[in-house]
């Protein structure tokens, strides 16, 4: 909070107090928690893992939220924790407009909410979700639970890596805009925004704003890539031992998925428009990219493409990103293990008595696991389905009911139709919907099962 704080007092505005404000009310806040908890003997569990997890990302997620309640923003409480919300969990959702107008400590620490939710969601499923089993298979790729196949022997060490890989590619990210172009106020915030796969941008144009520059478009498409692969990756190309086993089956479906998806785009838009081939193929890679990614920038409002366009966009906000990275939706592990099992049962059904392993990327998976991923798929449909019914009765037409459910839950951004598409925002969705929202991005960051396991009462009975 005091970067954005720093920001503001040097452009003169006085929204720097309220950035002083809250980090004090931060600071005592924790120091209070600090004093609590002060050599307390508390043996970890599965138990306590599910509510600390939960309890921590709302604690940011409120935390994310005061300075933009409290600030001169027309905000309501709403708004603020949805803005908070959508910023912390990535989504890249927004309730602001006369984005080049504002402060620019609001808009930096909307892109440092963004780096962080992106970083810190890392952090805790590479902590938590092993033990929990409901993560996919092996986090982010790992070839085995033995500790001594793992990619490094502790888990602080496998984090640090992850973090360090973080920190560079966005280093990386921010210098790449200022060479081709960006001040570095934009340069520092797109690139925060890019790595962490969240889309906020400086501008109501978002990247269109750049669209005189294309290589800005080709900048923003390489990371948002790099930052929808298992970030694990890039900690096995430092290790000469481990560099040899890169191969990753959702690493070259996700791949595949792109480039099909935006050469059928491409010759969409070159006889459906007219566009030049160069032209469409940057748009529809890009466009594409955006939201399988779940980035959410836009250059133009990609719904007026057609039908078929509308179609690949649709279901690539279901599909995500790899395991493991900043991305949000399905996840492409969970579809390649559920179609490995389904390929196995059917097998089975004209062969009852074969014997038929199902592995990914080396190794065996067990029927365990495919029950971990029905569960996160059937409790993501369930999800989509009530959240979509619940916003259609806060007065939502069913477009834009359902795809922002959809959006919110897959952690996409923007949704589809007019009043939440590429070209609009959420400024226009009443508190009620806000609430809903919020609640959706929140569980969808959370994989879900984090958030729902905590309404059982299995987990409140000792």
């Amino acid at each position: 909070m005091l970067l954005p704080a720093l920001a503001d007092l040097r452009a003169g505005n006085s929204d720097w107090v309220v950035f002083i404000r809250s980090a004090a009310t931060t600071i005592a806040f924790a120091t209070l928690i600090l004093l609590a908890t002060n050599g307390a003997n508390c043996r970890f569990s599965a138990r306590l893992g599910f509510l600390l997890t939960v309890c921590l990302w709302v604690t940011g997620c409120v935390l994310g939220a005061m300075p933009l309640y409290f600030s001169r923003l027309p905000l309501s409480l709403a708004a603020a924790i949805f803005e908070g919300v959508s910023g912390i969990t990535t989504t890249g959702a927004t309730v602001l407009t006369g984005l080049d107008r504002l402060p620019r400590g609001i808009l930096l620490w909307r892109s440092l909410l963004c780096w962080i939710g992106g970083i810190g969601f890392i952090a805790l499923a590479l902590l938590l979700l092993p033990s929990l089993r409901v993560g996919g298979i092996q986090l982010f790729n790992m070839e085995s639970s033995d500790r001594a196949e793992k990619v490094l022997p502790r888990v602080n060490q496998i984090a640090n890596g992850i973090i360090i890989a973080y920190l560079g590619l966005t280093l990386l990210c921010m210098l790449s805009y200022f060479a081709v172009g960006m001040t570095m106020f934009d340069a520092v915030n797109h690139a925060m925004t890019t790595i962490a796969t969240a889309g906020f941008s400086t501008h109501d144009a978002s990247l269109g704003y750049f669209s005189k520059t294309p290589s800005v478009l080709v900048i923003a498409t390489i990371f948002m890539l790099l930052a929808s692969l298992p970030f694990i990756l890039y900690v096995k190309l430092v290790l000469p031992e481990r560099s040899r086993r890169l191969a990753d089956p959702q690493v070259v479906v996700f791949l595949v998925i792109v480039l099909v998806a935006s050469f059928a785009l491409a010759i969409w838009l070159r006889f459906q428009f007219g566009f030049s081939f160069h032209h469409a193929f940057l748009d529809a890679i890009f466009h594409f990219v955006s939201v399988i990614t779940t980035t959410g920038y836009a250059a133009e409002d990609y719904l007026l493409w057609g039908p078929f366009a509308i179609g690949l966009f649709f279901i690539a906000s279901f599909i995500g990103g790899c395991a493991g990275s900043t991305s949000g939706g399905i996840k492409i592990n969970r579809l390649i293990i559920l179609w490995r099992f389904t390929r196995v049962a059917m097998t089975r059904l004209l062969s009852p008595n074969t014997v038929v392993k199902v592995r990914y990327g080396g190794t065996d998976i067990s029927g365990d696991l495919a029950q971990t991923v029905l569960l996160f798929l059937s409790l993501y449909m369930a999800s989509l389905v009530i959240g979509a019914m619940l916003l259609s009765f806060t007065g939502l037409d069913f477009v834009s009911a359902f795809t922002g459910a959809l959006t919110a839950l897959s952690n996409v951004g923007p949704g589809f139709g007019d009043r939440i598409g590429p070209d609009g925002n959420f400024s226009t969705v009443g508190d009620a919907a806000l609430w809903i929202l919020s609640a959706l991005m929140f569980a969808g960051r959370l994989e879900i099962v984090t958030v729902i396991i905590l309404f059982t009462p299995a987990f409140w009975r000792k």
